[in-house]
């Protein structure tokens, strides 16, 4: 431990003695790793608890929207191009993209949107789909893929949406009855929407924020002014990543997504349909819509595997070790749910590290 995190971690304990109990919120994935691979929250006071949230996209994907990439492998003439983690999700008790390309279909793991064009230059006779998933991080990159295919005219690609957005289905989350005292705000989604983005945890949902970035000592301020906010019964946000975040954000990122992305509702795992939460392609870029050209049924949501608590993790409603599946029957090697799948999940981060949820 540097003499900055025992100096930050101290400084935390002065200034919650005496403080109400809290629970503060995390809500991105590369917050979840570092918070178990430093042990954080054994440097928190005892009346200070942190949970994660709804913050690994891999793991927000419904089944719904799985379901629609998994029907696209039984397509002899379909590429499926998507992120690692996306082919390992386990659907139903015994399916995902990975079984898929392991009976023969075309499934391959991309690195980056790029990949998906230049497989949709090479094999002009293909079809290839991107399977997007992401926040806000993400989302220009697939917009920027859409844009340079319609500029090239690439006509045999095409992107299945899944992209979701964090400020409506954070109030979905946390607008109603007060679980959480405290929202520890994305720095990555940040980056592209800019703090200012985050005005609405103050002020729609009355409790303070702050942007973080992600070594210790930058989530430990972060959390160190969360706690003095609430302290002083404020409802404030603040800026502690100003080193990348700015205020209104990347301005080119956000032109990206408005010209090629429009809102709509979206179904997260474990917190259902919410309105104004995805993305999907606008009308004038209807062509490279997977949905549209392969004339895809909605999606019909599944049950998670017997024993998965998912769902609530990623509603902060339950820690990985509440999961009976946790550790035996569930491991990175065979998983049962996306939490213990993705990098960024936070069963998959509490089996790699071992700390305290």
């Amino acid at each position: 431990m540097s003499e900055r995190t025992a100096a930050l971690a101290a400084r935390l304990r002065e200034v919650c003695a005496g403080m109400p109990a809290s629970v503060f919120m995390e809500v991105c994935g590369t917050h979840t790793q570092a918070v178990a691979r430093y042990a954080l929250r054994q440097l928190l006071p005892e009346n200070v608890r942190l949970i994660s949230g709804p913050g690994c996209p891999v793991c927000v994907t419904p089944d719904s929207d799985i379901g629609a990439a998994l029907a696209l492998t039984g397509r002899p003439e379909v590429t499926l191009c998507s992120f690692g983690d996306m082919l390992r999700v386990p659907v139903g008790e015994n399916d995902s993209l990975l079984r898929r390309r392991g009976a023969g279909a075309d499934v391959r793991v991309a690195l980056s949107p790029l990949d998906a064009l230049r497989a949709a230059r090479e094999q002009p006779q293909r079809q290839i789909v991107w399977f997007a998933v992401g926040f806000e991080t993400t989302a220009p990159h697939t917009a920027a893929l859409v844009l340079r295919a319609r500029t090239e005219g690439v006509r045999n690609l095409t992107v299945l949406c899944a992209h979701k957005t964090m400020p409506a289905a954070l109030c979905a989350l946390l607008g109603g009855a007060r679980t959480v005292d405290g929202l520890l705000c994305p720095g990555h989604v940040a980056a592209v929407t800019g703090a200012d983005a985050f005005r609405f945890v103050p002020e729609r949902l009355g409790i303070p924020g702050a942007v973080a970035g992600f070594e210790p000592e930058e989530i430990l301020a972060a959390l160190l002014a969360l706690a003095g906010l609430r302290r002083a019964g404020k409802a404030e946000l603040r800026n502690m990543y100003p080193a990348v975040v700015r205020p209104e954000g990347n301005l080119r990122a956000q032109q990206l997504i408005g010209t090629v992305f429009e809102p709509c509702a979206a179904r997260w795992r474990g917190l259902g349909e919410i309105a104004d939460s995805g993305l999907r392609l606008r009308p004038e870029f209807a062509d490279f819509d997977a949905r549209r050209r392969f004339s895809l049924p909605a999606g019909v949501e599944t049950a998670e595997a017997p024993g998965c608590r998912c769902g609530e993790i990623l509603r902060g409603a339950a820690g990985p070790r509440d999961c009976p599946l946790f550790g035996g029957a569930c491991t990175p090697a065979r998983p049962r749910g996306p939490c213990m799948v993705s990098a960024e999940g936070a069963c998959a981060a509490e089996y790699r590290y071992g700390a305290s949820c």
